[in-house]
Order: C-alpha cells, then sequence, then structure tokens
C-alpha cells in the first residue's frame, strides 16, 4: 500500500487558488490540515464563500490535483467548514413588507437591462410572486412606457398617517419610476445628490405593500447612482445583463467588480446573456451569432457566478416593449419559455443565497407559486 507524504501534498495544493483569493489555498489558509492514512488522504478546508460552486470546485480541484500529482489511486476527501466572516454591518434600512431586492444592472447602455428588468417582473408576477420594479435609471427611465402607464401619475395615500405615494400597477406589477414626476419631451439633468433624494423618495416614501421581489433598474456604468442605493437598501443581490461581445463583456465584469468589493458585498446572482443570437421569424431553427457566440456564458464561467440564461435577439421583443405590453406575456410562445427558465434560475439563486449567506437583512422567499423546480420551503 503506497504510504501518501503529507508535505508533498501541501506542494501540490499550493498551485491551487482559490475563485475570488489571490492567494493559493495554502497561503490563503484556507488548507487547515491534511492527514494521510496509507493511500487515504483527508483535506481539512475552511472557507469564507458559502456558494456551492465555488465550494464544489474547490474539492474537484484538490481531488483531481492530488491524482495527478501524488498518487492517481489516492482516496480523497475534502471536509469544507464554511466560516462566514463577521460583516460589517449592511448600511441602510430595509422596507417592512419587501423580502429580496434585486438590483439589475450592466456595466453599459444598450444591452437592453430594463426590457429584461420588464419581462422577469411580469414573469414572476405570473409565477404568483408579488414584484415591484423601482425604475432607478434616472437619465433613461424607460419602464413607464414598456409597461404602458406613460401617462399615469401615482396618487398620494394616507398610511399610519402618513401621506405616501401610491405604486402605479399593470400586469399584477406595482411601479415607480422617475418618468412619473417629469414631463417625456424633458430631459433629466441633475446632480448626484438630487437623483439620489429622489430615488430614496421613490424607495421609502412609497406605499409598496408586501413584495417578494423588488426588482431595481439600475442607470448602466458604476456610479453615483449604485452607491446611493446600496447605501440606503439592504441589496439581497445582484443580477448583471451583457450581450455577447467584447465591449459589452469588458464592462459587465467591472459591473460585477463593483458588487463584490469588500465596501458594497453585495452577492451577484449571476449573468444573464441578452440578444445572445438571431433567429428570423421565417427561420425558426437558424441561429445567426450577430453579437459572438456565449461571450456571457464563459464570463459566468471565468468570474464563477452563476450564469443564469440567455435570451434571443426577436423583433417581438423590442416591438412588445415598445408598445407597452412586456414579451413574456405572450403566452405559448418560445420567448414566454425563456422568460420562465430565466424567471426560475432567478429564484433559485435568491434561495440559494438566502439560504448560504449572511442576510442583507433580507427575510427567505416563502411563497414558490408556479415555481416547481424550487423548493418550497
Amino acid at each position: 500500500m503506497m504510504k501518501l507524504d503529507r508535505k508533498e501534498i501541501l506542494s501540490a495544493l499550493e498551485t491551487i487558488t482559490l475563485a475570488g483569493e489571490g492567494q493559493n489555498m495554502v497561503e490563503s489558509g484556507a488548507v487547515r490540515n491534511v492527514l494521510t492514512f496509507g493511500d487515504e488522504v483527508v483535506v481539512e478546508m475552511v472557507m469564507h464563500t458559502p456558494a456551492m460552486h465555488i465550494r464544489k470546485r474547490a474539492e474537484a480541484d484538490i481531488i483531481k490535483t492530488i491524482q495527478e500529482k501524488i498518487y492517481a489511486d489516492a482516496k480523497v476527501k475534502v471536509n469544507v467548514k464554511v466560516e462566514t466572516p463577521e460583516k460589517p454591518e449592511i448600511k441602510g434600512k430595509g422596507i417592512p413588507g419587501i423580502s429580496n431586492v434585486i438590483a439589475v444592472s450592466s456595466g453599459k447602455g444598450g444591452v437592453g437591462k430594463s426590457t429584461i428588468t420588464a419581462n422577469l417582473a411580469v414573469t414572476l408576477a405570473k409565477m404568483g410572486f408579488k414584484v415591484g420594479v423601482l425604475d432607478a435609471d434616472i437619465y433613461g427611465p424607460s419602464m413607464p412606457i414598456m409597461f404602458d402607464v406613460e401617462r399615469e401619475r401615482p396618487i398620494s395615500v394616507q398610511v399610519d398617517g402618513k401621506s405616501k405615494m401610491k405604486p402605479i400597477e399593470n400586469y399584477g406589477v406595482q411601479l415607480l419610476s422617475i418618468g412619473f414626476f417629469t414631463s417625456p419631451e424633458q430631459a433629466v439633468i441633475w446632480r448626484g445628490p438630487m437623483a439620489s433624494k429622489a430615488l430614496n423618495q421613490m424607495i421609502f416614501d412609497a406605499d409598496w405593500g408586501e413584495l417578494d421581489f423588488m426588482l431595481i433598474d439600475l442607470p448602466p456604468g458604476t456610479g453615483d447612482i449604485h452607491l446611493s442605493i446600496m447605501q440606503s437598501l439592504p441589496v439581497t443581490g445582484a443580477v448583471v445583463v451583457s450581450t455577447p461581445q467584447a465591449v459589452a463583456l469588458a464592462d459587465a465584469k467591472k459591473g460585477v467588480a463593483m458588487f463584490r468589493q469588500e465596501s458594497i458585498n453585495v452577492p451577484v446572482l449571476g449573468i444573464i446573456e441578452n440578444m445572445a443570437y438571431f433567429t428570423p421569424e421565417e427561420l425558426p431553427d437558424n441561429k445567426y451569432y450577430i453579437f459572438g457566440k456565449e461571450g456571457a456564458r464563459n464570463l459566468a464561467e471565468d468570474l464563477e457566478v452563476p450564469f443564469l440564461g440567455e435570451v434571443p435577439l426577436v423583433q417581438s421583443i423590442r416591438e412588445a416593449g415598445d408598445y407597452g405590453r412586456p414579451a413574456a406575456l405572450q403566452t405559448a410562445t418560445p420567448l414566454e419559455a425563456a422568460f420562465e427558465a430565466l424567471a426560475r434560475e432567478v429564484v433559485q439563486e435568491t434561495v440559494n443565497r438566502n439560504e448560504n449567506l449572511p442576510a442583507t437583512e433580507a427575510i427567505k422567499i416563502t411563497t414558490m407559486a408556479g415555481c416547481s423546480a424550487v423548493k418550497k420551503k
């Protein structure tokens, strides 16, 4: 029987880097102990990232490395203990009654972030969730058009003796947008503090009621508005939208990095690839990869964040958005199926995040109506 050397195993493990950490797993202190019994190896690890896919990846890397570099028939067992570091208290106060706040972001304009947000919202509502959308895209608020409520204005209601804004509702989704407070022809020329103040009012001075999900449609990029929202509201998780081409991916990468910064520390639920391919109506089996193939899927893999799904470039998505009836409302179509799969992944990742990470003061999802892929609590 082969006798394995502990020192050799530690040297082999020094070739593995853990996701999100610059150092190898021995230097970073992730490997706490290595025990050998003949041809058996037990590696004891402590990880600060409870994300299941990162744990599984580390486990697979350890087994593969030991079997390739030390002994092919080694029986390797990896024991992982998760220690989430004490988080600095998340800034901001939660809104009572809102269980999960999901920020929808993109590093770059023009990748269809608002379209994805609108379609995700109506799909979640169709699944039986209570959903709200906060259109925080100060400089290009497009939600009123997409929900066909451009000319509506929120009314004021009394809640516990206080005057609050009542969100506009359509397609089962509650909506507030800066677009309701400016005329459609008017450009919003605001400095950061003014924009942040307006957003804070829409978040805290509104009667949102009970919501399972509040989706926040952020402006493109990484800037002032993003920081204001993270500071004033505990965000459960972020979703980053990108198109497959290199220019968009470079910006999506920055978007993910922004949420992962220590001072912000918002879990990234995953990346969505929009305009993944084009299928002409008359040739439904043909896929044309106009912007490149699977770029966002590969980026998700590189950054070790979940890939939530892809949405094709279809004329009717754009038409439906312009017409004010999101495409996901069309029943029995491939688009409805695509958005349903996407919504299911977002719900699943939210559940995973709430089970594995300390709350950003978010409450666990309790209603799973229409979401058979997800275990009921």
